[in-house]
C-alpha cells in the first residue's frame, strides 16, 4: 500500500513537472507573439508614417522654382498696331525699336528704345517694351526700373502690364516677398494677368 502511494504521489508530480513546463513553454510563445506583434505594428506604424510624409512632400508641399513658373507663364508682350505716325522724323529710331522687337532682337530693340526714351522720357509704351527687351537679355535691374517707371506714371494703359512682368522678374530674381505683394493687387483688380496670378499665389504660397 504504501509503495502504491509512493508511485501515485511520483506520478502526480511528474504530472504537475509536466504541466508546469507546458505552461512555462506556453507563456513563452505568447511572449514571443506580442513581442512579433507588436513589433509588426511599430514597423506598419513607422511605414505609414514615411508613406505619408512622403505623400506630403510629394504632392502638398512640391516646391516649385522661379525658373518653372517663368516657363510655364511667361510670354513677351505682343504690341499692336501704333498710332504713331511714322512720317515724322521723330519716330525713326521707334519704328527701329519695334522692328527689332518683334522679330525678337531683344539687344537692338532695347538700344532703339533708349534713343526714343531720350527724345520722349513721357512714352510709357517704349518704356515697357524697353523693359521687356531688357527683361529678354537678363537685365533684371533695369528691367525692374523700367517697369516701375510704368507704374508710378499712374496715367497710362501699361500699368497692369508693367505690373505683370515687375511680379514676374521678382520672381526670376527670388524677391518672393515682392513678387507676391504685386501678384496679390493683379489677383484683387479686373486685370487680364488676374488668373495666371491667383495659380502663381498657390504654388509659392
Amino acid at each position: 500500500n504504501k509503495t502504491d502511494a509512493i508511485l501515485r504521489e511520483t506520478e502526480v508530480l511528474n504530472l504537475r513537472n509536466r504541466l508546469a513546463a507546458i505552461e512555462k513553454q506556453r507563456e513563452e510563445n505568447v511572449v514571443r507573439k506580442e513581442h512579433g506583434k507588436s513589433a509588426r505594428l511599430k514597423y506598419a506604424a513607422l511605414i505609414t508614417l514615411l508613406i505619408t510624409a512622403g505623400g506630403i512632400v510629394l504632392f502638398s508641399g512640391k516646391e516649385i522654382t522661379g525658373d518653372e513658373i517663368l516657363n510655364k507663364y511667361y510670354q513677351a508682350y505682343e504690341t499692336v498696331s501704333s498710332s504713331r505716325s511714322y512720317s515724322q522724323s521723330a519716330d525713326a529710331d521707334y519704328i527701329m525699336a519695334m522692328d527689332y522687337y518683334k522679330i525678337h532682337d531683344y539687344r537692338k530693340a532695347a538700344l532703339y528704345f533708349s534713343k526714343v526714351l531720350e527724345k520722349e522720357p513721357g512714352d510709357m509704351e517704349s518704356t515697357l517694351l524697353q523693359g521687356v527687351s531688357h527683361f529678354e537679355i537678363s537685365d533684371y535691374p533695369e528691367s525692374k526700373r523700367l517697369f516701375s517707371r510704368v507704374i508710378d506714371d499712374k496715367d497710362n494703359l501699361f500699368i497692369e502690364d508693367a505690373r505683370w512682368y515687375l511680379a514676374l522678374c521678382y520672381i526670376k530674381t527670388g524677391e518672393e516677398t515682392k513678387a507676391v505683394d504685386h501678384l496679390l493687387k493683379i489677383r484683387n483688380s479686373e486685370s487680364i494677368y488676374r488668373n495666371p496670378a491667383k495659380k502663381i499665389l498657390r504654388k509659392i504660397k
